[in-house]
């Protein structure tokens, strides 16, 4: 979670596509690439175990690398489910984006609107697209959650949606609401509050309700107060310290990242996901143009969704996200004919910046979209 803007901005800047995995039946070149870049994502040491799904030209190709255990006597679960991190916001943005098809709420009005004095009089400026997209000025309230051995020792507590706000919300202004953007991890907590605001329900039976029943998808779930991982999953750590062994992180609570990062999903069901976002199952088309990104905007980020290049041209829409232990990107192009999910599990939270598993999934996402 805390290192999700810059694991964006490290997918961004280089060329960038996805997938997740499950076997093939037959090896071919494209797929000896595929290979050869899943290896190289857990070669360095900083991943414990991968997968990559990659669909599309009417064959899905499934592969794994590493293991499921730092102990190495398991292999990744083909069907596991992990923790999705920042993809969640992807989710939310769509329930959003629903209610605002349904005349509950409105993306230009204040936020103050349906969550009066939740933020000080200094920040009425701040509407729902701003919360969306970035743009709030907001700061975040990650730097305020326990790190390292602490966070360990914490990682069952309950942390509150509305105290998570108040613990930045008399902080100052980045910018002026509107006026720039900065990837802050707040934006959707307040997104989540305002669907329970909308609806009276919480954001996550929302998102049951209109997302994850409609289609489907039977490995995803907003997990609350629910530390495990359900059902067949590979294992993340966290190292406290430098030079120290890893501490198995699987289990925690995820309402520390709450609607900004709780979920639990699965390759196939993120691939399902996204294939039916972007392709109008979800949303109305206007409300769609509206989550999308749109060419040529100084920031490639919509309204949940970033649009991803690569080095062969073909530009890709979706989202990462980082949480304990787990690594995801899920990616497809705008016509849907290459899609990708890629899972990882490490063994070091946060992974460092200059971790070679950063250019190790550029590579693999690449030979996945361009292949």
């Amino acid at each position: 979670m805390r290192r999700t803007v810059r694991m964006l901005a490290a997918a961004l800047v280089a060329a960038v596509g996805v997938g997740a995995g499950v076997p093939a039946a037959a090896v071919g070149s494209s797929d000896a690439a595929l290979r050869k870049a899943l290896d190289g994502v857990v070669a360095g040491g900083d991943a414990v175990g991968a997968r990559v799904l990659v669909a599309g030209n009417g064959r899905t190709v499934r592969l794994r690398a590493g293991s499921a255990t730092l102990d190495g006597r398991r292999p990744v679960p083909f069907e596991g489910r992990y923790r999705i991190g920042s993809v969640t916001k992807t989710f939310v943005a769509t329930v959003l984006l629903q209610l605002v098809a349904e005349g509950k709420v409105g993306l230009d009005e204040p936020v103050r609107r349906h969550l009066p004095g939740l933020l000080p009089a200094d920040k009425d400026a701040i509407t729902v697209r701003m919360l969306l997209h970035h743009s709030s000025g907001l700061a975040d309230y990650v730097s305020t959650v326990p790190r390292g051995a602490d966070f360990v020792r914490h990682r069952f507590d309950h942390y509150d949606a509305r105290e998570l706000v108040r613990r930045i919300a008399d902080k100052p202004l980045l910018f002026a609401p509107g006026t720039d953007w900065k990837y802050t991890n707040v934006n959707y907590v307040i997104a989540g509050l305002l669907v329970e605001a909308v609806t009276g329900r919480p954001w996550g039976a929302e998102v049951t309700e209109r997302v994850i029943r409609p289609l489907g998808l039977r490995a995803t779930s907003v997990p609350g107060d629910d530390a495990r991982v359900p059902g067949p999953h590979a294992h993340g750590y966290e190292r406290v310290s430098p030079g120290a062994g890893s501490v198995d992180i699987t289990e925690l609570n995820p309402t520390v990242a709450d609607a900004s990062g709780a979920m639990i999903s699965s390759d196939a069901d993120l691939d399902r996901f996204l294939t039916a976002l972007t392709g109008g199952r979800l949303l109305p088309a206007r409300q769609l143009a509206e989550l999308l990104p749109r060419d040529g905007d100084r920031v490639p980020y919509g309204l949940g969704i970033f649009r991803v290049p690569n080095s062969c041209g073909v530009t890709a829409w979706g989202h990462t996200g980082e949480i304990h232990g787990y690594y995801t990107l899920a990616l497809t192009t705008p016509d849907r004919s290459r899609r990708a999910v890629v899972s990882v599990t490490t063994a070091t939270y946060p992974l460092p910046d200059d971790s070679p598993v950063y250019a190790a999934v550029r590579k693999l996402t690449d030979a996945a979209l361009c292949g």
